[in-house]
């Protein structure tokens, strides 16, 4: 009489399906070398296809190390995110010494100017074939005196347009912050002002009137037209614009109110559409003690209306 096995969990003796345990081992060992082999063969051949375009592993490897474009590193100080760089390419230039020199720029900064200058270069290049075509659509003749140098100057007057996008808030500040107990009213007006309207790339200027409350601390006063400087030379809507100069000033000082009125003329609104060339529009914001305090408010826009 043949005797049945009998499985019971734990015993690792019993056979399963009439296959031995020790045969059942070595077939799965197999198939784990098989998939091993396998998977190391996949890897050579990637690493084959990679080796076989040197130029283009090469490619790969300065694309990440450098800005794609120009633009790209643009928006990157828009908004303040330097994250994604390593710390030696965050500020490349050197600080000056105590006896005013430079030290010696170390390569990879070296680099990083450079590559920074020919993507400039670069994007300088495309705006001119820009403006060339724009003005060969227009029915111009690109090739007469007139227009010779045209497409190049106005390439060159759009970046200056739009420098802002290159500025950062804490290197235009650059540590002009000074401790101070007065909590008076500092209030700086009139700042001129020009900027794109970014719904028509047409300008629209006018004046910014800047006041806050110190928290024992005050900034320089001509850093506050810097700060108009930064986010005016921008695409913009002065809608916008009101609002991020006193969020700059709040980030800069941590006052206790921040309060910013802008009145602008719109080129769209004068040459072309309704063409009413008297309007103006004042657009104000008011954060900290002048948005909740009636009194420090009224006296922010009585001292800014006054002359």
């Amino acid at each position: 009489m043949e005797a049945t096995q009998i499985a019971i969990p734990g015993d690792e003796s019993h056979r399963t399906n009439g296959v031995s345990k020790d045969h059942s081992v070595a077939w799965k060992d197999e198939r784990r070398e098989t998939h091993s082999t396998k998977y190391h063969h996949d890897q050579e051949e990637e690493s084959d296809t990679l080796d076989s375009y040197p130029v283009i592993n090469q490619l790969s490897k300065s694309l990440s190390n450098i800005p794609s474009t120009f633009m790209d590193y643009r928006k990157r100080l828009k908004h303040d995110d330097l994250s994604m760089l390593p710390p030696d390419r965050v500020d490349p230039r050197p600080r000056r010494t105590s006896s005013g020199s430079r030290p010696d720029r170390s390569p990879s900064a070296t680099r990083m100017e450079q590559a920074l200058a020919d993507a400039k270069a670069s994007t300088k290049e495309n705006l001119v074939n820009c403006y060339r075509k724009l003005l060969e659509n227009l029915g111009e003749d690109v090739t007469r005196q007139g227009l010779l140098k045209t497409p190049e100057r106005a390439a060159s007057a759009m970046l200056f347009f739009t420098k802002g996008y290159e500025e950062k808030l804490s290197d235009v500040v650059n540590g002009a912050l000074f401790d101070d107990r007065n909590d008076g009213m500092v209030i700086v007006k009139d700042i001129e002002m020009f900027s794109l309207c970014e719904h028509h790339m047409v300008p629209f200027f006018g004046k910014v009137s800047i006041g806050y409350l110190p928290d024992q601390k005050v900034i320089g006063i001509s850093k506050l037209a810097r700060i108009v400087e930064i986010y005016s030379r921008r695409l913009q809507v002065q809608e916008r614009l009101t609002k991020e100069i006193a969020l700059a000033l709040t980030e800069a000082i941590h006052p206790t109110g921040v309060g910013v009125v802008i009145e602008a003329t719109h080129m769209c609104m004068v040459m072309r559409g309704v063409q009413k060339i008297q309007s103006k529009t004042i657009t104000s914001t008011m954060l900290g003690e002048f948005r909740d305090n009636p009194k420090s408010r009224q006296e922010f826009l009585a001292l800014v209306r006054s002359h």
